[in-house]
């Protein structure tokens, strides 16, 4: 499946793009571009993942510029780039806006052009019925990708999934280090819900 193809992973230093890195690295995959604006977590992993088959590119989905040159010689995307703190969110909404709506938009539009053959959205469980301008933001990623606007030879999917255990700004180390340190353990509500998965079990669904 995987044999002789090129992948682009945007966000590839986030925690689920490492995790897929990672995997897809397993396979006989050609290349893996993992794109992202990090240049410090770029260099992390160049040092800890010694594998001639990544290249590590420096660029942000909000450049629709860079966006095109990255996807040349690409067949498939996971489109993992995105803004995800949902407090921050709340006071930076224009920023969210400018990642996960317009960085979306430009890869969807870049793709138009390219020789893309299918292409992955990560999305969130908030966008059913979002509440917060994360998960708003999401919602209107996704309704991108469902309009007919951008439509051409790629096929594009979206998959969502819930809160990863360990991953950035997971709720899971906070409440780690409260209980070590013998503290209160705050929680929001104790009647909210939380849909949790471990990194491998949402690059499993993803897939």
């Amino acid at each position: 499946m995987f044999k002789d193809k090129v992948f682009l992973v945007t966000g590839g230093t986030g925690s689920f793009g490492n995790t897929l890195i990672n995997y897809l690295l397993k396979t006989d995959v050609k290349k893996i571009k993992c794109f992202s604006r990090d240049e410090d977590k770029q260099n992390i992993m160049r040092n800890k993942i010694l594998d001639s088959r990544i290249d590590f590119i420096l660029g942000d989905v909000r450049d629709l510029d860079s966006v095109n040159q990255v996807l040349n010689d690409v067949d498939f995307v996971f489109h993992a780039a995105a803004m995800k703190h949902v407090p921050v969110s709340e006071s930076n909404p224009w920023e969210f806006i400018q990642t996960n709506v317009h960085g979306s938009r430009n890869l969807l539009l870049a793709m138009r052009e390219s020789g893309v053959k299918k292409a992955v959205f990560l999305s969130t469980d908030k966008a059913v019925y979002p509440l917060n301008t994360m998960g708003m933001t999401k919602a209107i990623m996704e309704k991108m990708v469902r309009s007919n606007n951008y439509k051409k030879d790629t096929i594009s999917m979206i998959t969502r999934y819930g809160n990863v255990i360990g991953s950035r700004g997971s709720v899971i180390p906070y409440f780690i280090k409260a209980l070590k340190n013998r503290e209160v353990v705050n929680i929001t509500n104790p009647k909210m819900t939380r849909f949790m998965m471990s990194l491998d079990e949402s690059v499993n669904l993803v897939l």
